[in-house]
């Protein structure tokens, strides 16, 4: 048989498909960055910690409905970064280049990516009844019974309204019936209007919505946080302190380090797939808010974190196998920095590495959550050290990473 010339590589070094490379394109700011006005970044530029979670998490933004989210994001950016895009998705990718090299026989990675998704649970309306009542379709958080009677906000990026999630009244429910969730095509929204011509002249089919909940301190030296949207602009937030912290010490960076805040996760992860494809990472840090069960009622066996312990990092969940090297690596550097840091100890969900390990030639990834209450409610609860815990155990692994790999 006749030897082939061709190589039978798939990728390339730079993971670039051999033969078309026009459709890898190269990190540059596109036209998009035209509307970026750079004299509203002033009052964004030194929000930081919980300050700038609260600012994300009042932010409205609901599965498909980003905008302003990623709007705050990159202001809190600006100067920053190296390259920055939005791709076709809606996600938001940083990059900042290295500037040095790993010490002789390191195993660091050419690309290490970081990643937290900007959307929130939410529904978008799919009718307007001749009463004036919006019918809600539920994009996630199908939980109906965490729905009736709350506040939510009605609308899109530009305008948003507000109103009430209705229900049948108990008195109007048989006894038989009451025990049990209602149907979520039950549920409808009460924005105050007479009939459809009215609630028209406010709302569109297809206008999405969210709740609407304050972000509050409470408990002890107000060290909890509780709002809407900590799943997952606690993520976010912990990124954006991340990408400052590590431009500040940028010289001693040996790979590539992305920051992806993606879209549509709540919905499948399709944000994620897309903004990994791009960066085509070997190594991925997905930053979360996991479900804790630390509550009353809840037995040891089933409690998945504590909080106050640090992050949770996770074996396994519904969706990935975490690289076990990499998690390990992860937690043996949270003991020698003396950062609180806990395993996830129940299988449960999913986030973002679902699709970013499958990307490609595949990727080796680690997850690293806060411990939230109330996950997918009006009221997600956290402990403000918890936060501070994951960025610093972040930078001390992005730090290990340039000076020798994973040992």
């Amino acid at each position: 048989m006749e030897k082939s010339n061709k190589s039978n590589k798939l990728y390339s070094a730079d993971c670039e498909p051999r033969g078309a490379a026009e459709a890898f394109v190269s990190f540059k700011c596109t036209e998009w960055d035209a509307d970026f006005e750079a004299d509203k970044f002033e009052e964004y530029k030194n929000l930081r910690g919980s300050e700038l979670l609260r600012e994300l998490c009042l932010t409205f933004g609901p599965s498909g409905c980003e905008d302003n989210v990623r709007d705050k994001i990159l202001r809190v950016a600006e100067g920053f970064y190296d390259e920055r895009i939005r791709d076709n998705m809606g996600s938001l990718i940083f990059k900042i280049n290295k500037r040095s090299k790993a010490p002789s026989g390191a195993a660091s990675p050419r690309r290490l990516l970081l990643s937290s998704h900007m959307d929130e649970v939410g529904f978008i309306v799919s009718k307007i009844t001749d009463d004036g009542y919006l019918k809600p379709i539920l994009l996630s958080g199908r939980d109906t019974r965490v729905w009736k009677g709350r506040g939510v906000l009605v609308g899109n990026e530009k305008r948003q309204i507000k109103g009430y999630v209705g229900a049948k009244p108990i008195h109007m429910i048989e006894k038989s019936e009451r025990s049990k969730a209602i149907d979520a095509d039950e549920l409808y929204i009460d924005i105050g209007a007479s009939d459809r011509e009215s609630a028209e002249k406010l709302v569109s089919l297809g206008d999405y919505g969210t709740w609407d909940s304050d972000f509050i301190r409470f408990g002890q030296d107000g060290r909890m946080l509780k709002g809407k949207a900590i799943d997952d602009r606690l993520g976010c937030a912990v990124m954006c302190d991340i990408m400052r912290d590590v431009w500040e010490q940028r010289e001693s960076l040996a790979f590539d380090l992305y920051f992806a805040f993606t879209c549509k996760e709540e919905t499948g992860l399709s944000g994620a797939r897309c903004a990994a494809y791009k960066v085509c990472p070997d190594y991925a840090i997905v930053f979360e808010s996991t479900a804790v069960a630390d509550i009353d009622g809840v037995g040891d066996d089933s409690v998945v974190a504590r909080q106050g312990r640090g992050g949770a990092l996770s074996l396994a969940d519904r969706a990935t196998f975490y690289d076990r090297e990499f998690t390990e690596f992860i937690m043996k550097t949270a003991k020698e920095k003396k950062i609180p840091c806990q395993y996830k100890k129940f299988v449960s969900g999913g986030n973002d590495a679902g699709s970013i390990n499958r990307t490609r030639a595949g990727v080796r990834c680690a997850a690293l959550s806060a411990p939230a209450r109330y996950i997918h409610t009006a009221s997600n609860v956290v402990r403000e050290s918890d936060f501070f815990a994951i960025r610093s155990l972040a930078e001390e692994v992005i730090s290990e990473l340039s000076k020798g790999g994973i040992r």
